[in-house]
């Protein structure tokens, strides 16, 4: 397995049999960076390797409609995109729209889906023997002037959304989450209940923008766990192996 960081929450993974890209928006040029997003991206189209699209909700940094004319470049594309995100125009083979709380089954891959504490949803993918997570914008989003009731009432929704996913009882291996610096000392929150609670083996800071320090900050606040945090340092970067 190898994965991809591109920019902000998008990731690609690549797998025996398969490319997985999630949240595409955006692809940034960096000095530091190990690819060249548009050469990969075209390697990918050339690979006998299915390519499969998810976008876990319609917000602009997580959603480009750039991707559905991937298609055009590769028979074996197949979208997995939230309800909430609005297509216009022609339509798009291999399409599949899914709202919170599905199981369903495309080739080899199992999707469970899994509701937001934002917009949309968030994704748990069986592939290739592998559980791999994306939590979109599931978080713990504990902003600094919220009210005590707005604090309680996304405390229960972002911890209740927690339980569906333990309910499964389905390992994670690779877990993207938000940990995002603009919550100032509550950044921290989201993450660390999810390790905590989940327990994934491999735990990947996303939503940082370009804030890099965010992922080593909170790689050493997270002493006393057996997950792997990954730290990340510039757009384009692989992270596995």
């Amino acid at each position: 397995m190898k994965i991809y960081h591109i920019y902000h929450s998008c990731f690609i993974v690549e797998t025996d049999s398969s490319f997985l890209i999630f949240d595409y928006f955006k692809n940034k040029k960096d000095s530091k960076e190990d690819f060249d997003f548009n050469q990969l991206l075209d390697s990918i189209f050339k690979s006998t390797k299915a390519l499969y699209v998810f976008s876990s909700h319609s917000h602009q940094d997580h959603f480009n409609s750039r991707i559905l004319s991937w298609s055009r470049e590769k028979e074996q594309t197949y979208y997995i995109l939230s309800s909430d995100i609005k297509l216009y125009g022609g339509s798009t083979n291999n399409l599949y729209t899914a709202t919170k709380n599905e199981e369903f089954k495309i080739n080899n891959l199992k999707i469970n889906t899994f509701g937001s504490t934002d917009q949309g949803i968030s994704f748990l993918v069986n592939i290739d023997g592998m559980n791999i997570f994306h939590a979109g914008d599931l978080n713990w989003w504990k902003w600094p002037d919220d009210t005590p009731e707005e604090e309680k009432e996304m405390e229960s929704a972002f911890k209740a959304v927690i339980d569906d996913i333990a309910s499964i009882n389905a390992g994670i291996d690779i877990a993207f989450f938000p940990v995002d610096r603009r919550l100032e000392y509550n950044y921290l929150c989201g993450g660390q209940y999810f390790i905590e609670k989940l327990k994934p083996k491999v735990f990947i800071p996303m939503h940082f923008w370009e804030d890099f320090k965010t992922t080593s900050d909170f790689k050493k606040s997270q002493l006393h766990t057996s997950t792997k945090i990954i730290e990340i340092n510039h757009n384009n970067e692989i992270l596995l192996p």
